[in-house]
């Protein structure tokens, strides 16, 4: 199989690598299971240290990362600058906090001493997607290094020289060799590696189809996993809410890396009083967008990532049309080359619609009129998915009630969900489970090892 660089905007081939062979994969897993024996008495501050500066090589190389997120898989270049500058901070959040959290916690049992200690179980697996392939990396490998696991990342198919960058990157801030190794491969060999002995733990951040895949693997083996799937997150406007704030916040949360993001606003829900006015004016600001080349800083939406996603998401459009819903914007490719789709806003979506259910990739957006505030929670919840969602109103108690309704993983209050280094992140039901960053992204691959001390005749 042969792995390439395709440029979404022409879709031409730049470049084209082979896939490892077996013998080199099995070599590199033996590289990153030798290597975990040293890394893991290394001290924190040597972890902190190297984390640090790999964060600033990162913001060093900015300009040259990014244009290669560009290059690859379409992001606005803008943004994929943004994406390497957050990818650093996250670094240096686990280089600065990663001791703290992995602390001994003193336990205060009814005799005795007892203590809980953190310490590594080895080599992890990861599989990370196209649309963020700094950021993904970053959240998944630096809590599990501060650990002393080591890191081994089968990179999409799409973004083959993101994945060779970044492996690049962590030698030049002097990791050793085996710390972490970007493995060309195929799914289909993703998920057989996840048998290897060696392998400890596995974490994938992609589809449903992927995530059930590798965590079958990995039950079968009684594996560790975490998975970050899909999301068809809600945005609510409830009648008291700032539309025009609203407004400005629902096209930057549904157009954000041109609608590929798995936390992306994808279903508007109005109000009656409100909606209107919110469905107005959001589609006359959507079609406001400039759709063209992601290089240019004048570009508000690039292409879809490849021909692949493009084509999908052109007929999940059209499915939903012909299933009863109407397109008051947009619906269709735009003609011409490249991979590009038309800002597209969708009414008149009902449950018997055959994409309902389905998590839209891209930019389209289906809005949503609804009664009063129940009806809007009931709808946000009749989802497979349960990533994150949204509530705009100015009574803050009243979107706090709100939330604890909604069945997700996060909720934001007058903001589209969004990430950062110090917020948790992850979903329920379809959306996968386990979480990443905070705090709590350093609790999913460690040993919470009990160490009890107490004397001969001491009893328990």
């Amino acid at each position: 199989m042969s792995i390439q660089t395709v440029n979404p905007v022409n879709n031409n081939v730049i470049k084209s690598f082979e896939e490892m062979t077996d013998s080199v994969v099995d070599k590199a897993v033996t590289q990153a299971a030798s290597t975990f024996e040293i890394w893991k008495k290394t001290s924190y501050k040597h972890r902190s240290d190297l984390l640090h500066k790999l964060a600033k090589l990162m913001r060093e190389k900015k300009e040259t990362l990014a244009t290669m997120i560009t290059l690859e898989m379409g992001k606005l270049l803008v943004q994929a600058e943004g994406e390497i500058l957050l990818s650093a901070d996250i670094l240096d959040y686990y280089a600065d906090h990663g001791e703290k959290f992995l602390a001994d916690k003193h336990l205060h049992p009814t005799h005795g001493e007892a203590l809980i200690r953190y310490t590594p179980i080895g080599v992890l697996f990861g599989v990370e997607p196209w649309n963020f392939p700094y950021y993904q990396v970053a959240r998944f490998a630096a809590p599990n290094i501060m650990i002393g696991n080591t890191i081994m990342v089968k990179h999409a198919s799409i973004v083959p020289q993101c994945g060779i960058m970044i492996e690049e990157l962590f030698k030049e801030a002097g990791f050793p060799k085996g710390l972490y190794t970007n493995l060309l491969m195929s799914g289909k060999r993703a998920s057989a590696l996840v048998s290897d002995k060696r392998i400890k733990g596995v974490s994938l951040t992609g589809s449903e189809v992927a995530g059930a895949s590798l965590a079958s693997e990995a039950g079968k083996y009684l594996k560790k996993s975490v998975l970050e799937l899909g999301g068809s997150d809600a945005f609510i406007i409830l009648e008291d809410a700032d539309i025009d704030k609203a407004v400005d916040w629902a096209v930057v949360g549904r157009i954000n890396n041109n609608g590929e993001c798995c936390i992306a606003s994808k279903r508007f829900i109005a109000v009656d009083a409100v909606a209107d006015e919110f469905l107005k004016k959001f589609t006359d600001k959507m079609a406001r967008l400039k759709i063209g080349d992601p290089m240019h800083k004048d570009t508000d939406v690039g292409p879809l990532s490849s021909e692949a996603a493009a084509n999908q998401i052109a007929e999940q459009v059209d499915r939903a049309i012909k299933g009863g819903a109407k397109a008051i914007l947009g619906g269709k490719r735009v003609e011409g080359e490249g991979s590009f789709m038309q800002v597209t806003v969708l009414i008149d979506m009902k449950p018997d619609n055959p994409v309902y259910y389905e998590e839209l990739f891209g930019p389209v957006a289906t809005f949503y009129r609804v009664k009063d505030e129940q009806a809007a929670i009931d709808l946000a919840n009749d989802s497979p998915f349960g990533l994150g969602g949204s509530i705009f109103t100015k009574d803050i108690a009243r979107g706090k009630r709100v939330a604890d309704q909604m069945d997700t993983g996060m909720v934001f209050i007058n903001h589209p969900t969004w990430t950062q280094a110090d917020l948790p992140f992850g979903g329920t039901k379809g959306s996968g489970y386990g979480r990443e960053l905070s705090e709590l992204g350093i609790d999913e691959f460690v040993n919470k090892k009990l160490i009890r001390v107490s004397g001969l005749t001491d009893p328990f």
